[in-house]
């Protein structure tokens, strides 16, 4: 018989076998024991991660919630700044232009007293006097000066505040339009849920932005705006009562004064007026003495002449009477009588001479004296033409103060982006 052929291979024992086999038994039950293990603590794991997942999500909703109730509260408060600004703005604007409205209002004062000056810088002679007219004139125009000098300062720092308001408001409109922005972005993350089809995986979202805030940072930014928008508005308010104030007062001081020069002129005039008058009444006196005079004057040189013949018929009886002859040369009571004739006669005829002589010089002081009152006269009523000149020219004033309550159309503000309002935010 044959030997039975035997596989070349490694041959184990029963031993080795029952080993295996309890090995791999072992080794089955540890490892369902560790699977089982392993599935438990999954299950646990899945439980409280499931818990927390949600428990996080809706700590985040809730902050979510919070933040967009914090933003939208910031929005009304800004959006209610921001309208109080724009009211304030339209009644600095309105002020403002009232102001420039009652400065323009001077140019014309300004105009009538300075021609009121220069019409009486035309006045002649003694006329061309230093008075109460020119005095309260001046005043007038340093009055009217000063007046257009502060409504400037005023209209110029108005307009440099209605700057700084619009700086303001264009801060609150940009801070209004970013919380906008963000409550905008924080309710979408709201709305967001895990079946949401916007949802997905971004590269790196935790990373922390360029430009990040903290929440201090980011509330005292909007706090801050507010505080300096109120504080510009109440500055905006106090400016725009002094400005009425001031506006009233110099509105005062310019009646008061414009009432003293027309009183002053009218009084000026009046004095001009009666001293014509006075003047004229002088003139006809002195006229009518020059007339009774010149007649006085014909009355003594006839007279003159009239005695001048007397003395040569008493010259030439007596050189007549000198050719008698002889005893008949007798100096008797006609020789007297002739004698004491010439010497009366030549006495009255110096004394009607030096009369006559006075009553000519008398006469010729009157009449320099009647031409010096005409050429006062014609300077008086130059002057008083130029007083009345300047009662006209005063006419064109208008007692209505500068300071009307006439509707003034506005030119509506606008901000940096051209729109005059804020609603534009809102859509």
């Amino acid at each position: 018989m044959s030997a039975l052929a035997v596989k070349p291979c490694l041959r184990h024992t029963v031993s080795e076998w029952d080993n295996n086999n309890q090995q791999l038994s072992a080794t089955a039950q540890h490892e369902r024991h560790v699977s089982n293990v392993i599935r438990q603590e999954g299950r646990t794991l899945r439980n409280q991660t499931s818990c927390q997942t949600v428990w996080d999500e809706s700590n985040t909703s809730r902050r979510l919630s919070d933040r967009v109730w914090d933003i939208a509260r910031w929005k009304e408060a800004l959006e209610a700044c921001a309208q109080k600004v724009d009211e304030e703005m339209e009644a600095l604007t309105l002020c403002k232009e009232q102001t420039e409205k009652a400065l323009a209002a001077t140019a014309v004062p300004l105009e009538v007293g300075v021609e009121c000056l220069t019409l009486r810088d035309g006045r002649r002679g003694l006329e061309l006097v230093s008075d109460l007219v020119e005095e309260q004139l001046k005043k007038e125009v340093e009055l009217i000066e000063r007046v257009q000098q502060v409504l400037q300062q005023h209209v110029d720092r108005a307009f440099e505040h209605l700057c700084v308001l619009q700086e303001i408001r264009h801060q609150l409109t940009s801070d209004l339009q970013n919380k906008m922005d963000a409550l905008d972005t924080d309710m979408t993350c709201l709305s967001l849920t895990i079946k949401s089809p916007q949802i997905s995986l971004k590269p790196n979202p935790t990373r922390i932005p360029t430009g990040s805030t903290t929440p201090l940072e980011w509330l005292q930014f909007s706090q801050y705006n507010v505080a300096r928008a109120q504080e510009a508005m109440q500055a905006s308010q106090e400016m725009r009562e002094e400005m009425s104030l001031t506006i009233a007062q110099l509105q005062n001081e310019l009646d008061t004064q414009h009432s003293a020069t027309a009183f002053a002129l009218r009084k000026r005039n009046h004095h001009e007026e009666q001293a014509s008058d006075e003047l004229k009444w002088q003139i006809r006196n002195t006229e009518d003495e020059m007339k009774d005079m010149e007649s006085d004057i014909r009355g003594l040189d006839e007279d003159l002449r009239a005695k001048t013949a007397y003395l040569k018929l008493a010259h030439t009886r007596l050189e007549n009477r000198t050719t008698r002859p002889g005893m008949d040369l007798c100096r008797d009571e006609v020789q007297h009588g002739l004698v004491n004739e010439v010497h009366q006669l030549e006495a009255t005829i110096t004394a009607l001479t030096q009369k006559l002589s006075e009553a000519q010089h008398s006469l010729q002081k009157l009449q320099l004296h009647h031409a010096r009152m005409l050429q006062d006269l014609s300077r008086k009523q130059e002057a008083l033409s130029l007083e009345q000149q300047s009662m006209n020219t005063r006419g064109r004033l208008t007692l209505a103060p500068c300071t009307n309550k006439t509707k003034v159309t506005l030119v509506p503000l606008t901000n940096s982006s051209g729109r005059s309002n804020l609603q534009l935010l809102a859509q």
